[in-house]
């Protein structure tokens, strides 16, 4: 059963300032679900996100053990005005990378304002679950967004957020492996020739 969301990313980005995020606590982290969302994929899923690869702030990588990469803003709208902020599950690929082109690989995504780091606008952040040996600035990615895993949380240490990304990975890998999933980290986009 899908639910639609009280607000969604882009009607929060359009009020004044930056919402506020419940307190990731303990008891939160002990009870999260192994996997996410139904076991078909559901609309407003498959989201699908496109665009050259912009510098961020380079926290994931240096700060979380977590590399990022972020889309253009405009990028981000199909998603932003549907879908609330939190955290997503789903496959992406990059373009233009000798080895790499045309590579599905699993990814995880926070689409928010990373309330740790008191971000001030809207972003979505892409791990790609690859271990890539150089960072691909500038080179084009396709995403698919396929489940949604939790809402975005504040911290009150990087210790506790660091855990709930491993979480988040080992979540998204749990619910990529069910077959209605499965098939999009072979084609990202099914159907798309029957259309």
């Amino acid at each position: 059963m899908t639910t639609t969301p009280e607000k969604t990313a882009e009607d929060l980005q359009a009020s004044s300032g930056r919402p506020s995020a419940p307190l990731g606590t303990e008891t939160f982290r002990k009870s999260r679900p192994d996997i996410a969302g139904p076991d078909i994929v559901e609309p407003p899923f498959p989201i699908f996100l496109s665009g050259a690869v912009q510098k961020g702030f380079g926290r994931g990588g240096k700060d979380l053990g977590c590399p990022t990469a972020n889309l253009p803003d405009e990028s981000i709208i199909p998603m932003s005005s549907v879908c609330k902020p939190g955290v997503y599950f789903g496959y992406a690929q990059v373009y233009g990378r000798s080895g790499q082109e045309g590579r599905v690989h699993p990814m995880v995504m926070s689409l928010g304002w990373n309330p740790f780091y008191k971000n001030e606008r809207l972003t979505a952040e892409i791990h790609i679950m690859h271990d890539f040996q150089s960072d691909f600035y500038g080179h084009d990615m396709q995403a698919v967004i396929l489940g949604y895993i939790r809402p975005e949380l504040d911290y009150t240490s990087k210790e506790a957020l660091i855990e709930d990304i491993n979480t988040d990975k080992r979540v998204a890998l749990r619910s990529l492996s069910r077959e209605s999933y499965v098939k999009f980290g072979v084609d990202p986009n099914p159907g798309a020739a029957d259309e």
